[in-house]
């Protein structure tokens, strides 16, 4: 007997989606095998069971409560995303205005100029980055209270 074989037909008996030709492969299994015919019982009883069980729908309560988690996730990433990015424009402009009378010279090639802005903007993406990492490992921290 093929154990796979055996299961598909199974599945399909209990999905009533078998053939006549599959039923009586079923049942030559089954005459064969009289421990599978207790095992398909016992599969048609669970069957039952599982189809007179109902989810029971959550009260008004929980649903304003879930709901209100969703809002403020949301709330508080695209508040971390504006955060960061004004943080990134206004460390970047700061940095702009400061480098701007250093690279003012005009015998310093353009590839250094650009060479420099993107390291210094790199820099503040970098500890954007990093602080804001440093505030998220900090509040989830489970030990932070623990003294070593």
């Amino acid at each position: 007997m093929n154990q796979e074989r055996y299961i598909e037909l199974v599945e399909k008996y209990l999905s009533e989606e078998i053939t006549p030709t599959e039923l009586s492969e079923l049942n030559n299994i089954l005459a064969n095998n009289p421990g599978l015919k207790d095992d398909l019982e016992e599969q048609k009883h669970i069957k039952e069971v599982l189809n007179k069980m109902e989810l029971k729908n959550p009260s008004g309560e929980i649903w304003d409560g879930y709901w209100l988690n969703v809002y403020n996730r949301i709330e508080r990433g695209i508040a971390w995303i504006l955060i960061s990015l004004a943080s990134i424009v206004i460390l970047s402009y700061a940095a702009i205005q400061a480098i701007d009378e250093l690279l003012a010279d005009t015998q310093t090639p353009d590839i250094v100029k650009y060479s420099i802005f993107a390291l210094i903007l790199g820099g503040i993406i970098l500890l954007v980055s990093l602080f804001r990492e440093k505030i998220f490992v900090y509040k989830k921290d489970k030990y932070k209270e623990i003294q070593r």
